[in-house]
């Protein structure tokens, strides 16, 4: 399972967004439990969507993402189609409805 590429600014953030037709952003904090619970769970369901490029974003070292995307709690997953949010989970993800939800976005996005 590789790693998810990890932005170091909300530049570096903002031209992913821009350039990336499907963005995917995890976004979490260090200190939290269910982050890193469920960071390996949300890559084996990605490894499915090839096509959906996908950053990880810590909160700690980007504190200014929370106020860009009003996030209140980690983990929070995005995703972006051309540039917009089309889909947003946060906390507590049941993964079979994050795959259901995927497969559709990714289906009317490739007809």
């Amino acid at each position: 399972m590789q790693a998810f590429k990890e932005p170091t600014n909300m530049e570096e953030i903002d031209h992913f967004l821009e350039e990336q037709p499907l963005a995917f952003l995890y976004i979490y904090r260090d200190n939290c439990s269910v982050c890193h619970a469920l960071m390996p769970q949300v890559k084996r369901v990605l490894e499915d969507y090839p096509e959906i490029q996908v950053r990880q974003v810590n909160a700690d070292t980007i504190p200014e993402i929370a106020g860009r995307f009003s996030i209140f709690t980690v983990p929070v997953l995005l995703l972006f189609v051309d540039g917009k949010e089309v889909l947003r989970k946060a906390r507590f993800v049941q993964m079979a409805e994050l795959e259901n939800q995927l497969g559709k976005i990714t289906e009317a996005y490739s007809v």
